[in-house]
């Protein structure tokens, strides 16, 4: 199957004009309908349990070792109020057209630094620092290529990055490059070339973690390395009919392939052992599916686009691979490769901002409401084994709600301020009992509030009690093209340790 070899998107004037056209239109909204497939089934397993809040739950979370990928419960704070602990602008884009963003992929946080993805580059900030420098940067020697949301349980992450070539050689714009990075440090762990990457490009590589690997996938090939050393775990081709479109990682490593040319591709979905890339079951997707991403692979999840462009339902499976329930996401915003304006930068495999899995629910964002007069969208909670809703949590009139992550068995959730009315606020909502838990109350800056509060245009990640805006594109003002740029804020509690 081919991608095609794209020129380097950080030369496609074209296309980021086009993309800064409809950052600017208006969006004329659809009215929401709901619709629930029931299919009945076995269910998942629970890494934690209790139903009081998040500062008195019980039970704590099974140890993690260093390698595998982090999966943190956050404490109640002292006070939800907030106060800001970090805030980072961006200079010298004065010279640079709003037409030519430069792109920001990738953000990190852990207990004492948040890191950020800029160009060629990789930023860390210490937290609670006011100065505004940064702790440290790590050049990559290229352009990032494609990142992943995961980190490990000490603070490790990998990037794909693009060396630069002279123009016009045949490996202008390939992404072969595989960095491990220590986000405490800013220290580079190790670097690799992939082998036969030559079809592998910002457009079409994936990379994710799982239990001590990594692995990347780019449709014609994929290759897996151990996390500690850098040695190559296994490798796959493009010589069979099946090819690696990319995997998810976590706490399994589920790999999305896909079969046949276009415009007949088949997918299957394989559980693999992530240490040597062998198959443990395989589920094969019905023709006629266009396209499939992965939100979760322990409960293993897929979100399928069948008959549309768009993901129109959630198939979740048992821990053999084995289907258990169809969810009709009509009325419904999975948010699949929606970041950059829909363009499939940076890997798209498991990028559903509208799509949270836990334990026993998925949690799916509905489509935003045109009245008023009513809440603004809504998060619903599916039962994985039945596909039935388990639960319903509202936002306000104005003020949308995201599903952040999970925080053991409850749900992390930003809910979007109203400038001058109401803060912004992250809560933890268990579906079960239906209680939420406020964890911060913060205000957006006013200038960025939009953008930033978008998980179209800014990731958001909550950590160790705060919780971080940072932008995916940074573009200078046209009114000020002098001025610097806001890259990234977070929050933290106001309150006092006692």
């Amino acid at each position: 199957m081919s991608f095609g070899p794209p020129p380097s998107i950080y030369t496609q004037s074209t296309l980021a004009a086009d993309q800064s056209r409809r950052r600017r239109r208006f969006r004329l909204l659809g009215a929401v309908t709901a619709a629930v497939v029931a299919v009945g089934g076995v269910g998942g397993r629970l890494l934690m349990s209790g139903d009081d809040g998040p500062g008195d739950q019980k039970t704590a979370v099974v140890a993690q070792a260093p390698d595998d990928v982090r999966e943190t419960v956050e404490k109640r704070p002292v006070s939800p109020e907030g106060q800001n602990v970090l805030e980072f602008s961006e200079e010298g884009l004065a010279a640079r057209p709003d037409t030519d963003p430069r792109y920001a992929p990738g953000t990190w946080a852990t207990g004492t630094i948040l890191a950020k993805g800029i160009a060629t580059r990789v930023d860390g900030y210490r937290i609670g620092d006011e100065s505004g420098d940064r702790a440290w940067t790590l050049d990559l020697g290229g352009h990032l290529c494609a990142v992943t949301d995961h980190v490990t349980a000490d603070g490790r992450t990998a990037v794909v990055v693009q060396p630069p070539q002279p123009e016009g050689a045949k490996s202008e714009g390939v992404c072969d490059q595989v960095v491990l990075v220590d986000l405490d440090t800013g220290r580079k762990l190790w670097q690799k070339t992939m082998p036969s990457a030559r079809a592998a490009f910002v457009t079409n590589t994936n990379i994710t973690l799982a239990k001590g690997v990594v692995a990347v996938g780019w449709g014609h090939g994929s290759v897996a390395y151990d996390m500690k050393s850098g040695k190559q775990l296994w490798n796959g081709t493009s010589t069979s009919e099946c090819e690696d479109k990319g995997f998810a990682g976590g706490r399994e490593l589920l790999a999305l392939e896909a079969c046949g040319a276009l415009p007949d591709t088949r997918y299957e979905v394989q559980r693999l052992d992530p240490r040597t890339g062998r198959a443990q079951w395989t589920y094969r997707l019905a023709s006629g599916v266009q396209d499939v991403y992965l939100p979760s692979s322990d409960p293993p999840v897929l979100a399928v686009a069948a008959g549309d462009s768009l993901v129109t339902d959630l198939i979740t499976l048992d821990g053999d691979g084995k289907h258990l329930a169809t969810i009709s996401l009509g009325g419904y915003d999975a948010k699949c490769d929606d970041r950059y304006f829909g363009s499939s930068y940076f890997g798209t495999v498991e990028n559903c901002d509208g799509v949270v899995v836990g334990p026993t629910r998925a949690y799916v964002t509905s489509k935003e409401s045109t009245d008023p007069a009513q809440a603004a969208d809504w998060i619903v909670a599916f039962d994985l084994k039945t596909g039935r809703g388990q639960g319903k949590f509202d936002g306000r009139p104005f003020q949308q709600v995201f599903p952040l992550r999970m925080n053991g068995d409850e749900l992390l959730i930003f809910r979007q301020g109203r400038t001058g009315f109401q803060s912004a606020a992250v809560v933890s909502w268990n579906a079960r009992t239906d209680r939420e838990t406020p964890l911060l109350l913060f205000s957006l800056p006013e200038d960025d509030d939009s953008e930033l509060g978008d998980p179209e245009q800014s990731d958001m990640v909550y950590e160790q009690g705060r919780v971080f805006f940072a932008k995916r594109e940074l573009s200078r003002d046209d009114k000020s093209p002098k001025d610097p740029v806001l890259v990234t804020v977070g929050y933290g509690t106001a309150g006092l340790k006692h």
